[in-house]
C-alpha cells in the first residue's frame, strides 16, 4: 500500500498550532524547540531557526529533503533537523517529530534521571517509559547516536541529557500529545518523590498494562522498569502499599455531608487495625482488570483524536 502524502497546507497550519501550544505551556523559551512532519517519502516540512514557536505563521516554515537540502521556503532550517532526519531514517512509521524543553522533564534530564518507573497506567500503555540518552552537542550526529543505538526501535519519547525532550509519532498532534504526557509524568514523579515514596506497579501488574496495548489498538514501544533489585530508596510496589492518612480508608466512616472534612480520630482508628498499623484497602482481581481496561480504552481514544 502506498504511503499517505500529507497535505502541505494543512500540515503548515498544524505545526503552527503545535508551536503555539508548546510556547503557551512554557515547554520552550525564546526561539527554542523545533517541529517537523514528513510530508512524503522525500519531503520534510519543518520550523525554521531563530523564530519563537509561539509566533509561527505557515509561510515561515521550510521544506527540506531527506538529505537536508532546502527545497522551499525563505528562512533557514534549524541545525537540529539533522536529529529529525535521523528519526525518519531509523523508523519508517514515524511521520512527525517534536523537540522542546519542558521544565520538569528537562530537570530530570539535567539531573541524569530517566523516567522509567512503572507508576501510571496511561504512561505504561502509551510510552512504556522515557529513557535518558547521553549528552550530545545540539545539531551534531552525536546528539542522536545513543538513541539510534539503543532506544529508537522501542520507544517514542526520549530525554536528552542536559538538553530537553524529543517525541516522535504518526502525526504532529500525536507527537505533541506524547510531549504533554512526558511532562505530566515528570511532574507527578517529582511530587511523589518529594512526598517521600514512589509506589510502582509489580512486574505482573505492569505486564497486564503492556498486554492491554494490543487489545485496545495502542501501538506503543518498550516496557518500563519493573525490577528493583538494587532496592531503590523510597520505591515500593503499589499493590502492596496500604493507603492511610487522608486517603480513602481515613474517610471510611464519613457521611456525605462531611466527606471533605478533616478525618476524625474515630475515622483514623477505622483505617487502622487493632495493633495500630494501617489497614490495607483491597481491590478485587475483576475490579482491577476493569480499571485497567477502562484506562486502556480512554488512552486509545485519545490517541485517535
Amino acid at each position: 500500500m502506498a504511503e499517505q502524502t500529507f497535505n502541505e497546507r494543512t500540515m503548515r497550519e498544524e505545526i503552527c498550532e503545535i508551536g503555539r501550544r508548546i510556547w503557551h505551556r512554557e515547554y520552550v523559551a525564546a526561539n527554542d524547540g523545533n517541529i517537523s512532519v514528513r510530508l512524503n517519502a522525500n519531503e520534510i516540512l519543518a520550523t525554521p531557526t531563530g523564530v519563537s514557536k509561539g509566533f509561527l505563521t505557515p509561510d515561515m516554515l521550510v521544506v527540506i529533503d531527506r538529505a537536508g537540502n532546502k527545497l522551499r521556503g525563505t528562512m533557514k532550517p534549524s541545525s537540529e533537523l539533522k536529529m529529525h532526519r535521523a528519526f525518519y531514517d531509523a523508523r519508517p512509521d514515524v511521520r512527525a517529530v517534536c523537540h522542546a524543553h519542558p521544565l520538569t522533564a528537562t530537570g530530570f534530564a539535567v539531573a541524569g534521571l530517566s523516567l522509567d518507573r512503572c507508576t501510571l497506567p496511561e504512561v505504561v500503555i502509551t510510552l512504556g517509559s522515557v529513557p535518558l540518552a547521553k549528552y550530545g552537542v545540539p545539531g551534531s550526529d552525536e546528539l542522536t547516536q545513543d538513541i539510534l543505538d539503543n532506544y529508537v526501535q522501542e520507544y517514542d519519547a526520549f530525554l536528552l541529557a542536559n538538553h530537553g525532550v524529543v517525541t516522535i509519532g504518526q502525526t504532529v498532534m500525536n507527537a505533541y500529545y506524547k510531549m504533554e504526557t512526558v511532562e505530566h509524568f515528570a511532574k507527578i514523579s517529582l511530587v511523589a518523590r518529594q512526598l517521600g515514596s514512589e509506589n510502582v506497579f509489580s512486574p505482573e501488574r505492569a505486564q497486564e498494562l503492556m498486554e492491554a496495548r494490543a487489545r485496545y489498538g495502542v501501538q506503543a514501544g518498550g516496557s518500563c522498569r519493573i525490577e528493583y533489585k538494587d532496592k531503590d530508596k523510597n520505591v515500593n510496589y503499589a499493590p502492596d502499599v496500604p493507603r492511610t492518612g487522608f486517603g480513602a480508608a481515613a474517610y471510611a466512616g464519613a457521611s456525605d455531608d462531611n466527606a471533605n472534612a478533616r478525618p476524625s480520630a474515630q475515622s483514623n482508628n477505622a483505617a487502622n487495625g487493632s495493633n495500630g498499623k494501617p489497614a490495607e484497602i483491597e481491590i478485587g482481581e475483576e475490579e482491577l482488570r476493569r480499571i485497567i481496561g477502562e484506562v486502556a480504552r480512554r488512552v486509545a481514544e485519545s490517541l485517535q483524536k
